[in-house]
């Protein structure tokens, strides 16, 4: 039992370390590991949005203490990712969790890919704030399916766009905050919460690794980063969609 809390609190200071600094992989990572141990997709996103809250909540506040935060951006982003989160934990939460687990796994490894490429793509010297309405929706309504995909779609496109990679990361994970609160109020109405042991580690870790991820956010190398994180996605996802599909697999 202690060794399981143990391998928890670290899957979550890793994920926190890479999310804090990048601003992305926090849930798709710790989903696709709780997944490929057999977890069903509505309990894995139940248990990593409510690990979240704890992670986010740490992570925002120390962003802020940085000064990585953009108040436009913030204020731009909060309302439509709080909607979209509770929209996608309700829709997850309403199909029978084997059904939906392989397209789960598609979306994920889909996210890796998408990581590995932003980590190639020359980021234009502009800063853009417009269409943040409809990011911000279908960013906190799909992380909310797949439990995780707020970074990886939000922050990234944020980057892509011209904004700077230190307020877009920050701001990305202030919001999220309040997209994982969201989501695991909604969890909570639908289903209940279980798993406390993995929402424990993954928690704890996570509010340890905070501090520092925000302000390696000044100092990582990103791309580097970027192609090991969405590496590590697309296999853990394809081990966990062979198997559902009935393959044997080494991965």
């Amino acid at each position: 039992m202690d060794h399981d809390i143990l391998i928890y609190v670290i899957a979550g200071f890793v994920a926190q370390l890479i999310d804090g600094a990048l601003g992305m992989a926090y849930g798709i990572s710790a989903s696709s590991l709780l997944m490929g141990f057999g977890v069903p997709p509505a309990v894995v996103s139940s248990t990593v949005h409510a690990a979240e809250c704890f992670t986010t909540g740490a992570s925002a506040i120390s962003h802020h203490t940085f000064g990585n935060i953009s108040r436009d951006l913030f204020r731009r982003l909060l309302i439509p990712g709080i909607i979209g989160a509770a929209l996608g934990a309700y829709v997850l939460s309403s199909f029978d969790g084997e059904i939906i687990k392989p397209y789960i796994s598609g979306y994920l490894m889909i996210m890796g890919v998408i990581i590995i490429v932003k980590a190639f793509m020359p980021f234009p010297p502009r800063e853009v704030t417009t269409k943040l309405t409809p990011l911000a929706l279908i960013g906190s309504f799909l992380d909310a399916v797949g439990g995780g995909g707020w970074g990886p779609i939000v922050a990234t496109n944020l980057i892509v766009r011209g904004n700077s990679v230190r307020e877009a990361v920050g701001s990305v994970n202030a919001v999220e905050f309040f997209v994982t609160l969201s989501a695991s109020i909604t969890f909570f109405l639908s289903i209940g919460l279980g798993h406390w042991q993995v929402i424990a580690g993954l928690a704890a870790g996570g509010v340890i690794a905070a501090p520092l991820g925000a302000y390696l956010t000044k100092r990582l190398p990103h791309r580097p980063m970027m192609v090991v994180v969405g590496t590590l996605v697309i296999l853990l996802s394809l081990r966990t969609l062979l198997k559902t599909l009935g393959f044997t697999t080494w991965l």
